[in-house]
């Protein structure tokens, strides 16, 4: 055997090492896109999860506030005629704001008035300085919570 026809085979030609690097290229930008996608979901996650909390807040703020504790005649203490909400700040939320309205649910006929009520909820925020909002519905029974009638009764003396 020739030597030089020996020392000619052992390396790799270019053809080689260009579709080796064009293979290392189509996979790590393969990567890189699904690190960017996976970053792009986990923020929509969070997102969505403070956006839950923040219904949460709304609607347990709500319970507590929409139906007003009236006395009766008689000394009775029922929920009154629901109030509507304007510019409130979200509880933990001092960014957001929310509107709410009541509207009696038909067909839920209860004594004195409707029992269920529609609540359209309207949630607004600032991001890059445009005004953004977001509208929900929930329904909510007209009831004063246990808890709310002892903080008016015994913290607020009413």
């Amino acid at each position: 055997m020739r030597p030089s026809c020996a020392r000619s085979r052992a390396g790799f030609t270019i053809v080689e090492v260009v579709m080796a690097m064009f293979i290392l290229l189509i996979g790590m930008t393969s990567v890189l896109g699904l690190l960017s996608f996976g970053a792009a979901l986990a923020r929509t996650a969070e997102l969505r999860s403070q956006s839950a909390y923040a219904v949460e807040s709304i609607v347990a703020d709500l319970e507590e506030s929409l139906f007003p504790l009236v006395v009766t005649e008689d000394g009775r203490e029922v929920a009154g005629e629901p109030v509507d909400v304007v510019d409130r700040p979200v509880p933990g939320r001092p960014a957001l704001t929310y509107s709410a309205r009541a509207h009696p649910e038909p067909g839920s006929d209860g004594s004195p008035g409707p029992a269920l009520y529609r609540v359209d909820i309207e949630i607004r925020w600032s991001s890059q300085g445009a005004t953004r909002t977001k509208a929900y519905q929930t329904l909510l029974v007209r009831e004063v919570p246990f808890g709310e009638r002892l903080r008016r009764k015994f913290v607020q003396g009413q």
